[in-house]
């Protein structure tokens, strides 16, 4: 990969590491659901109007959608919320890749790896290691809901490799287009009219950079540039950066936030990650230690 490329790919796993940290702020005026409908309102419009729908069926475009918008950063805005802190959200969202793969290995018969095998069982070490964390910034509703978020991230990408869509950026904001009504439906459901009263008198300067953060580098920019990237390099050059996401989570919220690392955060961050590494590319590394010993 080319050094301009590989610094490209760094920026973008930090800007979605960094999300983490911008989602809370835009919390502190905004409900967890409005917040993601707004979010995805402007991932939908205007560019929904300049780019063609992709050459999918609907049934992709809308299940994505809900699942994306509300399954996903719906339920992982209320985890947030919830008392979960930016960074630790940022590093249990990660299961999602674990989730895949035992989605994968239900829907598409597809075999697990004992490095697969492997990693899941360290990378729960590191989930446990999050449990024992007593310092505020962990509770276990808040940990429940991100895990379910991870869990619909990974429904979401058995949608995208069903549909076999080359147009992830139309696929994309089509599909975006799904997630508002039912997150605003959802909110004024709970909360009645409270969290809109709410956003006309308390919504601030932070909320607003909070919302146009994820929709335009975050979101847009992001995932333009990421699939950018794996068009031109091979998938086993450019995911393995993404590992680097909860690192930049975990770093944001001590910037932003002033969250403290101890030594159970510290542990759970090298046993996911580390888990992450085993369980994605386990073969290849071994294979490179092999190749270098020889």
């Amino acid at each position: 990969m080319k050094t301009r490329h590989l610094l490209l790919a760094i920026f973008i796993t930090a800007i979605w590491g960094v999300n983490f940290s911008v989602i809370k702020l835009g919390l502190t005026s905004v409900d967890p659901l409005i917040l993601a409908g707004i979010r995805f309102t402007l991932c939908a419009l205007p560019a929904i109007l300049f780019i063609a729908k992709p050459d999918v069926p609907w049934r992709y475009l809308i299940g994505y959608g809900l699942v994306f918008g509300i399954g996903l950063w719906g339920v992982v805005n209320l985890g947030i919320q919830s008392g979960l802190s930016a960074g630790i959200a940022s590093l249990v969202l990660q299961f999602s890749a674990f989730f895949t793969l035992l989605l994968g290995a239900w829907l598409f018969k597809e075999a697990l790896t004992r490095y697969q095998l492997a990693g899941m069982g360290i990378a729960l070490g590191g989930l446990l290691s999050i449990l024992s964390i007593v310092d505020g910034t962990v509770t276990l509703l808040g940990l429940a809901l991100v895990l379910l978020g991870a869990l619909a991230w990974s429904v979401a990408n058995v949608i995208i490799k069903k549909a076999r869509t080359t147009q992830v950026f139309a696929f994309l904001v089509w599909s975006s287009a799904f997630s508002p009504i039912p997150l605003f439906a959802l909110d004024y459901a709970v909360n009645g009219a409270a969290g809109y009263s709410a956003l006309v008198h308390q919504l601030d300067y932070r909320a607003v950079l909070s919302i146009l953060f994820q929709v335009y580098p975050n979101t847009l920019f992001g995932y333009w540039v990421w699939n950018s990237l794996l068009k031109r390099y091979p998938v086993s050059t450019v995911a393995p950066l993404s590992l680097l996401v909860p690192v930049f989570g975990l770093l944001g919220s001590l910037l932003i936030f002033n969250e403290s690392l101890s030594p159970n955060k510290i542990l759970a961050v090298v046993l996911i990650v580390s888990g992450l590494a085993v369980g994605l590319y386990g073969q290849r590394i071994v294979a490179v230690l092999i190749k270098w010993k020889h």
